[in-house]
C-alpha cells in the first residue's frame, strides 16, 4: 500500500488553475481558503462585551482568535494589535481556534484595550490639548499685537509727513510690545503652536525695530522741509526681503552748496 501524505497537496481547481489544500483543525484536508472565510464553513455569533458595549459579530465557526480581532477592528475602532480577547476568564492568543477554545453559537467574548495602547492614546490626547491651548493663547496675544501695530502705523504715518512726535509715544509702544513677546516667552508650545509662536515672535521684533527707525527719524526732522522755500525733502523708506522696514537717508538737495575747508595736521 502506498502511505497517505499528510502534507498540503495541489490539484486543479476549475478554472485548470493549481489550487491549494490546508490541513484544518481536527484532520480535515480542505481547499486553502482565498478569501477571508470560507463560505462552506458554518457560522456563528458571538456576543463581545467591550467596556459598557456588546457588540453581536458573526464569523465562521473555525475562525481564529485573530480572525476574530479584525472583525471587532471594524466595529470599534481599535486595531488588532490594540485588543485583548478573553473567553472564560482567560486571555486567548490569535491563532487559537474559536472552536477549539470551546466559542459556540451566541458564546460570550470580553475584549479589552491594550493597556499600553489605552495610555498612549491618552498621552496623545493630552498633548492634542495642549496644542490647541497653547495656540490659543498665541492667538489671544496676536489680538493685543494687530492693536498695537495700529498704533505704530499712525505713528509712522506722522513721521512720514514730518509732524513732531514725541520720544515717549516710540517708548510705551516698544515696551507694550516688548510684554507680548514675554507673553509668548511664557507659552509652552509644540507642533503647530510652535510655528506660530515662533511667527508671532518675528513679527514683533519687526515692529520694534521699525520704532526704533521711527524715532531716530522723528529726533532729525529736515531743515528744509519749510513750504516757503519751494524745497521739500522726504525721507525714502526701503524694505528688505526679509521684511524689515529701513529708513534709508534723504537725498541731497540740489540747490543747497556745502562747502567743507579741511585742515591739514602736520
Amino acid at each position: 500500500m502506498r502511505g497517505s501524505n499528510s502534507k498540503p497537496r495541489a490539484s486543479e481547481n476549475g478554472n485548470g488553475e493549481a489550487a491549494d489544500w490546508e490541513l484544518r483543525p481536527g484532520g480535515m484536508l480542505v481547499q486553502k481558503r482565498e478569501d477571508e472565510f470560507d463560505s462552506a464553513v458554518p457560522l456563528i455569533r458571538i456576543k463581545v462585551y467591550h467596556d459598557s458595549y456588546q457588540h453581536d459579530v458573526t464569523v465562521p465557526a473555525q475562525s481564529t482568535f485573530g480572525e476574530l480581532k479584525r472583525v471587532l477592528g471594524q466595529v470599534t475602532g481599535l486595531a488588532p494589535e490594540e485588543q485583548r480577547l478573553l473567553f472564560r476568564g482567560k486571555e486567548k492568543d490569535d491563532h487559537e481556534y474559536l472552536h477549539m477554545a470551546g466559542v459556540k453559537d451566541m458564546s460570550k467574548v470580553v475584549l479589552l484595550e491594550d493597556p499600553a495602547s489605552r495610555e498612549k492614546k491618552i498621552e496623545q490626547m493630552q498633548r492634542n490639548q495642549g496644542i490647541a491651548k497653547a495656540c490659543e493663547a498665541v492667538a489671544g496675544v496676536r489680538d493685543e499685537v494687530d492693536k498695537l501695530i495700529e498704533k505704530v502705523n499712525a505713528l509712522e504715518s506722522s513721521v512720514r509727513r514730518g509732524t513732531k512726535v514725541p520720544d515717549q509715544e516710540f517708548v510705551v509702544l516698544t515696551e507694550l510690545l516688548m510684554r507680548q513677546l514675554l507673553k509668548l516667552d511664557s507659552i509652552e508650545a509644540e507642533d503647530e503652536a510652535r510655528v506660530q509662536r515662533r511667527t508671532e515672535v518675528r513679527r514683533i521684533q519687526h515692529y520694534v525695530e521699525l520704532l526704533d527707525a521711527l524715532k531716530v527719524a522723528a529726533r532729525n526732522p529736515n531743515p528744509l522741509s519749510n513750504s516757503s522755500n519751494g524745497t521739500t525733502v522726504t525721507t525714502q523708506w526701503q524694505t528688505f526681503g526679509s521684511g524689515m522696514g529701513s529708513l534709508a537717508p534723504p537725498a541731497a538737495n540740489p540747490f543747497t552748496q556745502i562747502n567743507n575747508e579741511w585742515e591739514k595736521f602736520e
